[in-house]
């Protein structure tokens, strides 16, 4: 069966890699993702992937709110190097051919980004990972990962998370929370809904470019978006 996707890029929140423990990485987590990205993949999905750095350090958090923002940010940044390379790591282990890009020079640990570079190694079956945000302080990792996106010609953006899409509320927190099947970029921007921040929708919108909120902690979810299913919540002009 064909694709609905040939091309995407994942985005994933370094949150999702700590699990009950909130903070740094668990292998089980990290096991888990390999399989899913494995078995993507193998049905002929070409992957590039942006993973968050919350699990160690954030620059928008308390730990930070003493400390200048930029140097939260940039601390931020190195944080996602780190989730990149252990991501690289265990896809490696299951077989799979993977390499990590910097938006910062850092040659000793992975390749600077180079966008041609990248999409070579994505018509080649390969998977890269985007670590270091955009370079750029005052940007979240959502933006990083639209503009990687937009860059490497996706077909589209999958962020996965653990709810099954977007609600008018919190999922988590109210039993009457309503779930949109499909939203339209101004529908987010207008109702303040938590899909990603402005920067990322607004560069989404720009560049027609769909956003797929799904539930990735459900076993083979990313083989179903990428299949076609209708899960999750699509936003799209």
């Amino acid at each position: 069966m064909a694709l609905a996707y040939k091309r995407v890029l994942l985005k994933l929140s370094g949150e999702s890699l700590a699990g009950a423990s909130k903070q740094g990485i668990q292998p089980a987590i990290l096991e888990y993702f390999a399989r899913e990205v494995s078995a993507a993949r193998a049905a002929g999905l070409q992957i590039g992937i942006v993973i968050g750095g919350g699990n160690i350090f954030r620059g928008l958090s308390a730990s930070a709110e003493k400390m200048d923002r930029v140097t939260g940010d940039h601390m931020g940044m190195l944080a996602t190097v780190i989730n990149a390379l252990a991501l690289k790591d265990v896809l490696k282990q299951h077989g799979q051919p993977a390499h990590v890009m910097t938006a910062v020079p850092m040659a000793s640990f992975a390749e600077p980004f180079v966008r041609d570079r990248a999409l070579a190694l994505l018509e080649a079956g390969e998977i890269v990972i985007f670590g270091a945000g955009t370079g750029n302080p005052y940007f979240t990792t959502d933006t990083a990962g639209v503009l990687r996106a937009v860059e490497i010609k996706a077909d589209a953006i999958l962020k996965g998370t653990r709810v099954d899409g977007v609600y008018d509320a919190d999922p988590e927190k109210s039993a009457d929370a309503r779930k949109y099947d499909q939203l339209t970029y101004l529908d987010v921007l207008n109702k303040g809904l938590k899909v990603m921040d402005t920067t990322a929708i607004s560069l989404a919108m720009d560049n027609d470019l769909p956003v797929v909120v799904f539930n990735f902690n459900e076993e083979k979810n990313l083989l179903r978006v990428v299949n076609g299913e209708s899960i999750g919540t699509i936003v799209r002009g």
